[in-house]
């Protein structure tokens, strides 16, 4: 009897495991997997489990790691950044729910206080699928990432608040005094919790790492979050909400990166149980006595709350194609909502029997999110298509400001995170002219005042790249974090300039093969770049010399940047000279001081002879020289452009380093 529990618990992870790998090669999203195995294994389905209670009481730990895990990647700037979309979306979102599925309800008969709890519980999504879900997609820091967390912060925000108003509503309770005292209560738990752990935090922390036991780091991750939780729950918060506070606090000490990698199997693990434990409170029989009542409480639900999102992201701003994204990200019910429902149970704004048809289509939204995530982009798109361009490329308060970039020969850089940041300041440094679009409106207004040259707009609308100048462009670089966008951005960049050289920084190697046949001309894989960066950081601290490094390197970049070139010559996009070259490289080198060129003409053939490279153009400060005559005398500071092979260029770059460096080194060698 006092192995009850591990019996439960063995029982589900091995039918857990084996409905999720079936459903797996059939294509469907492990989410899936694990609902089917709670309703096998409930109360209503096959019974193997006695005690739910516990098994609820694990799910609940996941939903508190999964917030704790959110907080840590989060951080309290960006929280401040997206803060419109917290307060003014999430806002929104949750008052037109409530109050449209109000006037549905009182409609249909049920009377005013049912229908606003009601409400109540169709507000609130699912943050626990959808943070896993953007999280496996590498989709939380796309701008239909970032909508939706801010909206769901503030629906985890208002759980406290709904769970006061639900006696209310039902007649019982303290009526307004109540709700204040707890309210300003709260807030004041939420304010100690936050400040606390931001200052204690650190100094705990430092303690710990003292001890060099990782075990004991573990110890102190999980005490800061479960401690904090506690804490605001004591006052009627949410788990939940007291972990992403205590997440927060970590993500801005320098252990956040530690702390997320220990904590994450914990969270995966509990958080399968999460999604069991939803499967174990629905009755199969509902959906099979009641299919057409569940189907049209299902399609409510997600038209309503579709519509609802949508709309409150065009009011805030967003660009349609992000905004639809957001609203079907959003369109089902959430796990607070369950919490809820415990509550108009117990007031009577609940019967049983509605209680089950609501589980039951709650189940059902979240069984589609993965569909309706997978769908988001297409049908984003096609609406995008229909509706005028002024409310496709959304609203932003420098948008009507704006006029037509007048550029030519310039980069157009779509994105402004780390990527496209780092390459506005180098291009701005070396005076190269440049714009870059994003589509968040607060960075594009903060970067304006810097002298940025930033405008707002979604870069897949054909509008926003024409006024960006993407006809005259140079170059395009495209490095944002939404697949499917940067998808659409070179196929709209390449119908609209089919000379343009395209770069486009991707996640994985294996996004390249899309993107060439879309028309890029080079894409950067991050998974590839990030192997190199290693084994050169690897190599540097076993004291391999410098030049041996970079010889690594070139080898490593040849054999497996050729295969890339493959993929794009296979496409037939390659645009310029680039396009008609196999197996041979350009490369621009500077006349240094003392090197082995200076002084020398080019008839004398030192270039050839030496490396075998070609000389196409030498640039002399505004002067520019093609096929240059061979009684050109080189000098310092000339810039010249060659044709050749990895190797040819390797060896041409010695010829225009200063010898002084080499006969140094060869002394002291010899010495």
């Amino acid at each position: 009897m006092e192995h009850s529990f591990l019996t439960d618990l063995e029982i589900l992870l091995g039918l857990a495991v084996a409905t999720v790998v079936i459903l797996r090669r059939l294509r469907f999203p492990s989410i899936i997997g694990f609902l089917a195995t709670g309703i096998m294994a409930g109360p209503y389905g096959l019974g193997l489990i006695g005690n739910a209670r516990q098994v609820e009481q694990m799910a609940e730990i996941g939903v508190v790691l999964l917030l704790f895990t959110i907080g840590i990647e989060f951080s309290l700037k960006e929280l401040m950044r997206i803060r419109h979309l917290v307060l003014w979306g999430g806002g929104l979102q949750v008052a037109l729910t409530i109050g449209i599925v109000t006037l549905l309800g009182v409609a249909v008969g049920f009377s005013p206080a049912q229908s606003a709890f009601f409400g109540f519980l169709v507000a609130l999504s699912s943050t626990a699928i959808l943070m896993k879900l953007l999280m496996d997609a590498g989709e939380l820091d796309a701008p239909h990432g970032k909508a939706t967390l801010g909206i769901l912060i503030f629906q985890d925000l208002c759980v406290v608040p709904l769970m006061l108003f639900t006696p209310f509503l039902a007649g019982a309770g303290d009526g307004v005094r109540g709700i204040v005292a707890v309210s300003l209560k709260a807030t004041a738990v939420v304010l100690v919790a936050h400040f606390g752990a931001r200052f204690a935090v650190p100094w705990l922390f430092t303690q710990v790492v003292r001890s060099r036991s990782r075990e004991l780091f573990i110890l102190a991750i999980i005490f800061v979050g479960f401690g904090t939780a506690w804490v605001t729950a004591q006052v009627g918060l949410s788990l939940a909400l007291g972990a992403f506070i205590a997440g927060l606090a970590i993500s801005e000490s320098e252990y956040s990166h530690q702390a997320l990698g220990d904590i994450i199997p914990f969270r995966d693990a509990f958080m399968s149980l999460f999604f069991i434990s939803v499967g174990m409170l629905l009755d199969p029989a509902t959906l099979i006595e009641r299919p057409l009542l569940v189907g049209s409480l299902v399609l409510v639900i997600l038209l309503v709350k579709g519509v609802v999102t949508a709309g409150t992201g065009i009011a805030v701003g967003l660009p349609i194609r992000t905004a639809v994204v957001t609203s079907l990200a959003l369109a089902q019910i959430g796990e607070f909502s369950f919490v809820l429902c415990q509550t108009g149970l117990q007031h009577g704004l609940l019967t049983p029997a509605l209680y089950q048809v609501f589980l039951a289509a709650s189940v059902v939204t979240m069984a589609l999110t993965p569909v309706c995530l997978a769908a988001a982009p297409s049908v984003a798109g096609g609406i995008a298509a229909l509706l005028p361009a002024a409310i496709a490329r959304g609203r932003g308060d420098l948008l009507g400001k704006e006029e037509q970039v007048a550029l030519a020969g310039h980069v157009v850089i779509v994105g402004f995170g780390v990527n496209g940041r780092n390459l506005s300041r180098v291009l701005t440094h070396q005076g190269i002219p440049h714009v870059v679009i994003e589509t968040n409106a607060l960075t594009v207004n903060a970067e304006r005042k810097k002298g940025v040259p930033i405008m707002f707009g979604d870069a897949s609308r054909p509008e926003v790249l024409g006024h960006a100048g993407i006809e005259r462009a140079r170059i395009a670089v495209i490095a944002i974090s939404d697949a499917a966008a940067t998808r659409r951005i070179v196929a709209q960049a390449r119908q609209m300039a089919p000379t343009l050289h395209i770069i486009v920084r991707t996640r994985y190697v294996a996004e390249m093969e899309p993107l060439y046949k879309l028309g890029a001309n080079e894409v950067i894989p991050e998974e590839f770049e990030t192997s190199v960066e290693i084994f050169t950081r690897v190599l540097r601290t076993f004291l391999v010399p410098y030049d041996r490094i970079d010889q690594c390197t070139a080898e490593v970049r040849r054999g497996s940047y050729e295969i890339f070139r493959a993929m794009s010559r296979r496409h037939s996009h390659a645009v310029g000279i680039a396009g008609f070259l196999s197996g041979a490289e350009i490369g621009t080198f500077r006349v240094k001081r003392g090197a082995p060129l200076e002084g020398e003409s080019l008839s004398q053939g030192t270039l050839r002879s030496r490396s075998g490279a070609t000389l196409l153009v030498i640039k002399r400060g505004e002067e520019v020289a093609p096929n240059p005559d061979p009684v050109w005398e080189l000098r310092e500071g000339d810039v010249a452009l060659l044709l050749g092979t990895p190797d040819q260029l390797a060896a041409a770059a010695s010829l225009f380093e200063a010898r002084r460096r080499d006969a140094h080194h060869s002394k002291g060698v010899s010495s």
